[in-house]
């Protein structure tokens, strides 16, 4: 009987294991360390996406970061009603990339990816690099420009090109310490290969 329970405890493992965000999320060197094992490397996909969409793996890493601190079931908080009963999200964001239902439907639909999961790494991944090109392509912003991938990744292509980000201090703050993780990232990416 014992020995039957061994293999569903050791794939329950595994699985949990591969659910949690990794503890050190500032060095990228020790985040592929923490997720480079036998049934997964999160370094692979990375720069998969990279070759794919022509987006760096730093500025990839660093939307992850921002956007979910690396966390696969990232929802924003609860609005509270009368100021303590939870109440509804203020949006559909969801995982590792934050990708809003509509968003995430329409990568989908774009590349087929029907069976894509915003909690699975290496399908949040694609679609942080997908949706850069695509915002990249429609706004003219560079692939190595992090500041204004973030603007747009954040605002939507539409909402980027309006400008609506310039009148949110709070949003431009967030870029910036984007693009300087961004920037840490590439740096130590030099350093760990």
């Amino acid at each position: 009987m014992r020995i039957r329970a061994l293999p569903a405890l050791v794939l329950l493992a595994l699985v949990a294991g591969c659910a949690t965000a990794p503890r050190q999320t500032r060095n990228i060197c020790a985040v592929f360390e923490q997720r480079d094992g036998m049934f997964t490397s999160w370094q692979r996909a990375a720069e998969k996406t990279e070759r794919k969409y022509g987006v760096p793996v730093p500025i990839l890493m660093a939307t992850m970061y921002t956007e979910s601190g690396f966390q696969p079931y990232a929802r924003p908080p609860r609005t509270k009603l009368f100021g303590f009963i939870p109440w509804t999200r203020p949006s559909t964001a969801y995982g590792y990339s934050q990708a809003l239902d509509g968003t995430w439907d329409h990568y989908q639909s774009a590349t087929g990816s029907w069976a894509a999961r915003r909690t699975n790494f290496a399908d949040a991944i694609d679609f942080i690099g997908w949706y850069h090109s695509q915002n990249s392509q429609v706004t003219g912003i560079p692939q190595n420009d992090a500041y204004g991938l973030y603007l747009a990744y954040y605002s939507g292509p539409k909402g980027y090109m309006r400008g609506d980000w310039r009148s949110n201090a709070q949003l431009q703050k967030t870029a910036q310490r984007f693009a300087n993780m961004a920037a840490t990232y590439q740096r130590q990416l030099q350093e760990c290969n």
